[in-house]
C-alpha cells in the first residue's frame, strides 16, 4: 500500500510536466498538420520549374561547400576548445557561436563590412565576393558554423580523456591518437552537428540576401515568389523544402551504431587457470627492475615519492587522493610540467615521450576503444606482433571474441582483452589503475587470481595503484604506502605488513592488533594503562623508555580461565565467514578468531598472551603519534568499524 502511494503521488507531481511538455509539442507539430489542406490550394500549373531546380541546386551546392569547408575547420576548432581550460580559448568559443544570437540580417550586415564592394577585402577582390556564389558560401559558413562547432566541442569533451593517454603508451603521437581515436569516437555527435549545419546554410535567408542576392538561392527565390505572385505560387516550393529539411533532421539523430544488450561468455569472468603455459611470450628480462623519482605539483598538493624496488610485482597503496594514480600517470609520461626520473633496467624512460616507453596502462575501465573490436584493439599498437597478438587470443580465452566490440565483452573479458594488447608489443612495464575498483567481490576475487596467474608467467614489470591492502597483498611482492603524495613506508609485503612504520601506515593496512608502547625493561613492553606483557625475541634489544611500535598474533592471545587479564567482548563479527571477537582489555583491543558461541558482546573473559606471538620494532620518527602521549592502540578506542585486512 505504501509503494503504491507513493507511485501515486510520483504521477501527480509529474502530471504537470507532462502537460507542459504536450503543449510545446502540439504547438511544434501543428504547422506542419495545417499546411496539409492548403496544398490543394497551390498553383501548381503556373509553377516555374527551370527557376526552381535552379534555386535549389545552388542552395543544395552552397550549402554542402560551406558544410565542408565548416567541417574542415570546425572539427579541429571544436576540439581544441574542449581540451583547452585557458581563458582565451573560453573567449573564442563565446565569439564564434555569437551568430547563433544574432538576427540573420545583423549577420549579413556584419559580412558587408568585411566583403562589402566598399571594404577592403571587396576593393582587394573587386566585388567578385557579393552578389555570386562564393559569397552565398561565406554567409552560409558564418551562421551555420556554430553549430558543427558545439556539437564537436560537446563531442570532444564526452570522450574519456583516458582513451588518448591509452592511446599513447600503445606508440601514437598526437596526430595518429586524434583521427583513430578521438575523431572516430566522436563521430556520431559530430556527424549529427554537421547534418544541422548542412540544414541551416541550405535554410539561410537573412545574411544570404544581404551578401548575394544574386543568383537565388531557395529561400530568395522563395521569399521573391511570395512577394509578386502570393502565397498559391510559393506553396509548391515548400515540398523540396520540407522533404530535404526531414532527411537532415532524421541524420543528425540517426546513429548507425545500436548498443547491443551485454553478451556473456559461459567463462566471461573466470579466472586464467594457474597451470596455463605462456612461457612462450616471457621475453627473458626477468633482471629487469624499476626505479624512480617523482615530482608533481598541482595547485597546493605536492606529489614528492622516490622508489627502488628489487622485485618485478608491484603495489602502490593509499588513501583517495593521496597521489597513487597521478605516480602512475608520471611512469607513463602522461603528465606534462612534472620534474621526474624513471628507469626501467637500464632504459631511462623519463626522457622518452609516452609513445616511446614500450608499456601497457590500464586505467579501471581498462582503456579499450569504443569503436574497435577485440581484433583491431590487439592490433592497434604500433608495434604490435601478429604472431603475439594470436598467442595471446588462444592462451587468455579470446579467440571467440574477435568481432566483438567493448560493450559486448564482460568485465573479465575486457580485462583480458587490455592485457593481451599490451603484451602483444612485448610490453616491459604495465601499470594498472586500480583495476578492480568497480566490480562486486565474487567477481573482484576471480579477476585478482586471473591477474596473479599472469603476473607468475610473464617477465614484465607490474605497478597494481589500489587502496585494498588484501589486494596489494595478494598482487604485489613489495608495497609502498603513500599519502598526501609523500612516503610513509616502502618494502617488502611481509615486512611492511608485519612492522609498519606508524600507526598510520597500519591503519591504511588495516592492521589489527597493533600500536605503539613504551619498553619498560628488556622483553616488557607497557601496552597501555596499567598494562605490561612479555615480548618475543625482539623485545630484549629494546631499552628501557624506548618508544616501540608492538603487534600481537591473534593467535597469541588465549581466553582462559587463568588469564592474567581481565577483559570484556566488545564485539562479535562475522568476516567472509569467519566469527572475529573483539576483547577490550584496560581499552586496549584486541581482534581474534574464536569459534566459541558462548562469548558474546558484553561477555567478562580473562586473557593470556603468548610472549612469542609478541613483537616489537622502533617506531619511526615520522609516525602519526603525539609525542607528547605515552601510548596508542590501533584500531582507535571505540572504532566499531573492521578495516579491510583480517586480524593479524
Amino acid at each position: 500500500m505504501e509503494q503504491a502511494a507513493k507511485e501515486a503521488v510520483n504521477r501527480s507531481a509529474a502530471r504537470p510536466l507532462l502537460w507542459l511538455a504536450a503543449l510545446l509539442a502540439i504547438y511544434l507539430c501543428a504547422p506542419f498538420v495545417a499546411s496539409v489542406p492548403q496544398l490543394g490550394a497551390a498553383d501548381w500549373p503556373n509553377v516555374d520549374w527551370r527557376a526552381v531546380w535552379s534555386a535549389l541546386g545552388i542552395s543544395a551546392a552552397s550549402a554542402s561547400v560551406a558544410s565542408l569547408a565548416i567541417l574542415l575547420g570546425g572539427v579541429p576548432l571544436g576540439y581544441f576548445l574542449a581540451r583547452s581550460n585557458s581563458r582565451k580559448m573560453a573567449l573564442l568559443g563565446f565569439v564564434v557561436q555569437l551568430p547563433l544570437a544574432l538576427p540573420p540580417l545583423t549577420s549579413g550586415v556584419l559580412l558587408l563590412f568585411l566583403l562589402g564592394p566598399y571594404s577592403w577585402v571587396g576593393r582587394f577582390t573587386s566585388g567578385a565576393l557579393t552578389d555570386s556564389f562564393a559569397g552565398i558560401v561565406l554567409a552560409e559558413i558564418f551562421v551555420a558554423a556554430p553549430f558543427l562547432i558545439i556539437a564537436a566541442k560537446s563531442a570532444f569533451a564526452a570522450v574519456d580523456p583516458v582513451l588518448d593517454d591509452v592511446a599513447a603508451t600503445l606508440g601514437h603521437h598526437a596526430g595518429s591518437r586524434f583521427f583513430r581515436v578521438m575523431l572516430p569516437v566522436a563521430w556520431p555527435a559530430i556527424r549529427a552537428g554537421l547534418a544541422l549545419a548542412w540544414l541551416r546554410a541550405f535554410g539561410e535567408f537573412g545574411a544570404t540576401v544581404m551578401v548575394a542576392y544574386h543568383p537565388y538561392s531557395l529561400p530568395v527565390y522563395t521569399y521573391v515568389v511570395f512577394g509578386g505572385q502570393g502565397l498559391p505560387a510559393m506553396m509548391p516550393l515548400l515540398l523540396p523544402t520540407l522533404a530535404i529539411a526531414i532527411v537532415c533532421a532524421a541524420l543528425s539523430i540517426y546513429s548507425l551504431r545500436q548498443k547491443a544488450s551485454l553478451e556473456q561468455t559461459e567463462n566471461g569472468d573466470e579466472a586464467l587457470e594457474p597451470g596455463t603455459d605462456l612461457s612462450a611470450s616471457r621475453g627473458e628480462t626477468s633482471d629487469l627492475r624499476l626505479a624512480f623519482h617523482l615530482q608533481r605539483r598541482l595547485g597546493a598538493f605536492e606529489l614528492d615519492i622516490a622508489w627502488a624496488p628489487a622485485t618485478r610485482r608491484l603495489a602502490i597503496i593509499g588513501p583517495s587522493g593521496s597521489g597513487k594514480s597521478l605516480a602512475l600517470r608520471l611512469i607513463a609520461g602522461l603528465e606534462s610540467n612534472a620534474s621526474c626520473s624513471v628507469r626501467l633496467g637500464t632504459t631511462d624512460l623519463g626522457t622518452l615521450p609516452p609513445e616511446r616507453r614500450q608499456i601497457g596502462y590500464m586505467p579501471q575501465d581498462y582503456g579499450l576503444f569504443p569503436h574497435m573490436t577485440v581484433a583491431q584493439q590487439l592490433a592497434f599498437p604500433v608495434d604490435a606482433d601478429a604472431a603475439s597478438a594470436r598467442y595471446w587470443l588462444d592462451h587468455l580465452g579470446l579467440a571467440q571474441l574477435v568481432a566483438r566490440l567493448p560493450h559486448q565483452l564482460s568485465f573479465g573479458q575486457k580485462q583480458r582483452v587490455a592485457l593481451a594488447r599490451a603484451l602483444t608489443r612485448h610490453s616491459e612495464l604495465l601499470l594498472f589503475d586500480e583495476p578492480f575498483a568497480a566490480l562486486d567481490t565474487p567477481r573482484r576475487r576471480r579477476l585478482q587470481q586471473s591477474l596473479r596467474a599472469l603476473q607468475r608467467e610473464i617477465a614484465a614489470v607490474t605497478i597494481i595503484v589500489t587502496h585494498d591492502p588484501d589486494e596489494a597483498a595478494l598482487l604485489a611482492d613489495e608495497v609502498l604506502v603513500v599519502e598526501q603524495g609523500r612516503l610513509l613506508q616502502a618494502g617488502a609485503i611481509d615486512e611492511v605488513f608485519e612492522r609498519p612504520a606508524s600507526m598510520r601506515v597500519a591503519g591504511l593496512l588495516g592492521l589489527h592488533n597493533v600500536g605503539e608502547g613504551v619498553m619498560t625493561a628488556p622483553g616488557r613492553v607497557a601496552i597501555g594503562e596499567g598494562i605490561t606483557i612479555a615480548t618475543g625475541d625482539s623485545g630484549f634489544a629494546m631499552p628501557a623508555g624506548q618508544r616501540v611500535m608492538w603487534r600481537i598474533s591473534s593467535h597469541a592471545v588465549v581466553i582462559s580461565p587463568d588469564g592474567p587479564y581481565a577483559g570484556v567482548v566488545d564485539s562479535v563479527e562475522l568476516r567472509r565467514g569467519e566469527r572475529y571477537v573483539r576483547l577490550n582489555i584496560a581499552e586496549v583491543r584486541f581482534d581474534i578468531a574464536n569459534e566459541d558461541a558462548r562469548l558474546r558482546e558484553g561477555s567478562p573473559c580473562r586473557i593470556d598472551v603468548d610472549a612469542r606471538g609478541v613483537s616489537v620494532w622502533n617506531l619511526s620518527r615520522h609516525g602519526d603519534f603525539d609525542s607528547g602521549c605515552g601510548m596508542a592502540i590501533w584500531p582507535p578506542r571505540g572504532d566499531s568499524q573492521t578495516p579491510g585486512q583480517t586480524s593479524a
